[in-house]
């Protein structure tokens, strides 16, 4: 009997991105025209992304007031709206599978842009951005003039990225650091203390791009954190998780990396050892985009089952083994954005949980979108708009105005920041930290 919503588990089925009928122009129309009918007598998640009300607005104009009369050229807006937050399919929609209407927003965007790319492959500048690994090693190998010349303000060099790659001049871009987190681990020798109750589990630190390349103190403090609670983990990274090609539809791409990244780790796997990537993108892909994309493939199985998020990860070893002594209170109190791709996971606030575990430190909670979306919110046609969808999460930032403001996702974090920095009043003053883990290091005077 049909029922309206549904009190079961969402499911995600495998995306068929091999079959032809994927790639069916005719057989997608159908499905957006379908999806978005849904949509369009629902609008629970007008408030999320600007997906949402692009299609509200466009049925809303169109000569029936209904999708009927929406060309459907007119869709690709709504389509390159989407940053595949996937907050739709976790938190807003009550159509999601194993209800009968069978939706899947995001997985819909997705294969939208897979036909595209298809078709008409990535732009060139589209596509160099995606290189984050290649970009990552020449970014810290020439890390000062790359660093001046991507810096905000740069009344020279941003202007032009803008006019010929479409970054907007004012989009916070990372910088890089002048040696990789891999290099920095390998050259750090770490005590480990044996006495810790933790002291015997077996985990490996997936650097991601962006911890490896551009911010190496996300990884040494989650390595010092790691070491202080008795686990010898090594840094490894295999390669980029595909996430920056999954944004454009390089469907395949994404499951030729995975097979790579999962082969490596592998051995590790096997021996017992928890994978711990640092960025919650990276760990959604691994946990669940890379098993819906290769669902066959027993090497990315197991590595979906032996990856967990480095806030779970310590939360975990918290709840079990009990953490190591030695937690003392920060200077000040702490606002933690809990990141889309985080709450995608279905964990639970692992990252506030984790700070809590501080002792005699305010901590505070926002659970929104920060709007950044990847690299789609630094381009010259998003940026604006990313701050727009963000603005709710500036402004609640700004009002309790903590020492330290930090994301699961550092990107999100400095887009954070610049949303701030547009609020009217007073900008309050936060520290470098980026990611949780760092104030956890701290907390233990590492």
């Amino acid at each position: 009997m049909s029922k309206e919503g549904s009190l079961d588990a969402p499911t995600r089925h495998p995306i068929p991105w091999n079959d032809a009928d994927f790639y069916d122009a005719d057989k997608l129309d159908a499905e957006l025209r379908r999806v978005f009918d849904i949509c369009h007598g629902c609008r629970r998640c007008f408030n999320l992304c600007d997906s949402f009300p692009l299609l509200f607005d466009l049925i809303d104009e169109s000569e029936s007031g209904e999708l009927d009369t929406v060309k459907s050229a007119d869709f690709k807006p709504v389509i390159d709206a989407c940053t595949m937050c996937d907050m739709c399919f976790m938190t807003k929609c009550p159509y999601v599978p194993p209800h009968e209407f069978n939706l899947d927003f995001p997985h819909l965007m997705l294969r939208a842009r897979a036909i595209e790319t298809k078709k008409d492959g990535i732009g060139f500048f589209d596509k160099q951005l995606t290189e984050t690994d290649r970009n990552g090693k020449l970014g810290c190998s020439l890390s000062g003039p790359t660093n001046w010349a991507s810096k905000c303000g740069n009344h020279l060099t941003r202007p032009l990225l803008e006019s010929v790659a479409g970054v907007h001049r004012d989009a916070h871009l990372p910088e890089y650091a002048n040696q990789s987190l891999v290099n920095q681990a390998k050259a750090a020798p770490i005590t480990i203390n044996t006495a810790a109750p933790a002291h015997g589990r077996k985990a490996v630190i997936y650097a991601t791009c962006f911890s490896n390349y551009n911010a190496p103190a996300i990884g040494m403090a989650a390595r010092r954190v790691l070491a202080h609670n008795g686990i010898d983990a090594e840094v490894v990274h295999p390669g980029c998780c595909g996430m920056p090609q999954l944004e454009h539809g390089d469907i395949a791409r994404v499951a030729e990396q995975a097979k790579t990244v999962a082969a490596a780790y592998k051995p590790w796997i096997e021996k017992g050892y928890q994978i711990i990537p640092l960025v919650p993108s990276c760990t959604l892909m691994l946990k669940f985009e890379w098993p819906l994309i290769l669902p066959d493939d027993e090497d990315v199985q197991a590595l979906s089952r032996a990856t967990s998020d480095i806030s779970e990860y310590m939360v975990d070893i918290a709840r079990n083994e009990g953490l190591a002594d030695g937690l003392g209170a920060l200077d000040g109190s702490v606002t933690v954005h809990i990141a889309c791709h985080a709450r995608a996971q279905n964990m639970g606030r692992k990252a506030a949980d984790m700070l809590n575990l501080i002792p005699d430190t305010q901590i505070n909670v926002i659970e929104r979108c920060s709007g950044h979306g990847g690299s789609w919110g630094i381009m010259k046609d998003n940026f604006e708009t990313g701050l727009k969808v963000g603005k709710p999460v500036a402004q609640q930032a700004a009002k309790t105005a903590d020492r330290y403001l930090v994301s699961e996702c550092p990107l999100a974090r400095d887009h954070i920041l610049q949303g701030i920095d547009r609020l009217d009043g007073e900008t309050p003053e936060t520290t470098d930290s980026k990611h949780p883990i760092e104030l956890l290091c701290a907390a233990y005077g590492l």
